[in-house]
């Protein structure tokens, strides 16, 4: 994958001009809370003080991951490819929270252990059959991981000459918390333990299983030096591609809603090729998966909605949305103290 130039978001100049444009609106000081900073980021990522919501997408990357065959997860890897064909039918949760929203929902197939029909809504972007069983030998090459990223990064090139400016990214893959857990711990040297969850919901002996296998892990892959290579012994073909997709959206200087645990270990790999990544993400929610608070603070990240979710696939992040158009629509539609002539504290 091609290194890429990652533009600054924003000014300190243009900072400046949102901060007076928000303090200005007809309201106290700081009364719209965290929408106050949104509109900021927003901002300041689009590069203007009336920044806009357009043509919205979100991307469910799927893929099977070899770390299953551990034992890992409460269901059975067949689950990947049947929720795949739930989302192309639109009957799965982010389908239901996308519609309203006028949120377009496309699936890509980063490495499904299964062979679909074409279907309008599927991205076929297959690196293999699913990754190797990583507790034994590295998920992918490095030769594979580096063609999962530059396939995401085409995969939003696309959608942004079609005018999106919003990219929102979900996952769907059996047992791809434990890589996610993983990934977290390679990339932020956190204890292993602070990272691992139950995932789709396994039990305690699961959780015992999922425990021993990231940790001896771990040591296995402990000579990957470079993200890359952390990325290829310990991810998933989605993880990684949802890497891509993050720093070809920060490139073309796109909105990155970042939904949950798994979309957050993708941005670990992505920040660790370039950090300028972080800039132009917004943190949809915190779910439930052990291990997000840490890694939310990691990113020193706020998220918008704390609804107890841990059901990824891009939920959270379709939930969060109508927040960004309000933080929008409140900056360049709300009336200022000059133009309702009504006087703020400043005037009395």
């Amino acid at each position: 994958m091609q290194a890429l130039r990652i533009p600054p978001a924003g000014t300190p100049e243009l900072a400046g001009r949102i901060r007076h444009k928000i303090d200005r609106k007809t309201k106290p000081l700081g009364a719209l809370g965290m929408l106050e900073g949104l509109a900021l980021r927003l901002g300041l990522i689009q590069g203007t003080d009336s920044p806009h919501i357009h043509a919205p997408h979100l991307l469910v990357f799927a893929g099977d991951h070899g770390v299953a065959a551990e034992g890992v997860s409460a269901y059975p890897q067949e689950v990947t490819w049947q929720m795949v064909m739930n989302y192309l039918a639109g009957g799965a949760a982010v389908n239901v929270f996308a519609r309203p929203q006028g949120l377009s929902v496309d699936v890509v197939d980063a490495g499904v252990n299964h062979v679909f029909e074409t279907h309008p809504r599927l991205l076929d972007r297959k690196i293999a059959m699913g990754t190797k069983n990583f507790a034994k030998e590295p998920a992918m090459t490095v030769a594979q991981c580096e063609a999962a990223l530059a396939a995401g990064s085409r995969a939003v090139r696309s959608l942004s000459v079609l005018g999106s400016n919003l990219l929102a990214v979900g996952e769907m893959g059996i047992a791809n918390t434990t890589s996610a857990a993983a990934l977290m711990a390679r990339f932020t040297g956190m204890a292993a333990e602070a990272c691992i969850g139950r995932g789709t919901g396994v039990d305690d002996a699961g959780l015992v299983r999922k425990r021993e296998v990231i940790r001896q892990a771990l040591i296995l892959h402990r000579g990957a030096a470079t993200p890359i290579e952390a990325l290829a012994a310990l991810g998933g073909f989605e993880i990684a591609m949802m890497a891509g997709a993050m720093l070809g959206a920060a490139q073309e200087r796109m909105i990155i809603l970042v939904d949950g645990f798994i979309a957050g270990a993708a941005l670990l790999a992505a920040q660790a090729i370039d950090p300028g990544v972080l800039a132009y993400c917004v943190f949809a929610h915190q779910s439930e998966e052990a291990g997000h608070v840490a890694m939310l603070k990691h990113f020193n990240a706020e998220p918008l909605l704390k609804l107890h979710l841990r059901l990824g696939e891009g939920s959270g992040a379709a939930l969060a949305l109508p927040l960004l158009r309000a933080a929008c629509d409140f900056l360049n539609q709300m009336a200022s103290f000059e133009s309702a002539g009504v006087a703020d504290q400043g005037a009395r």
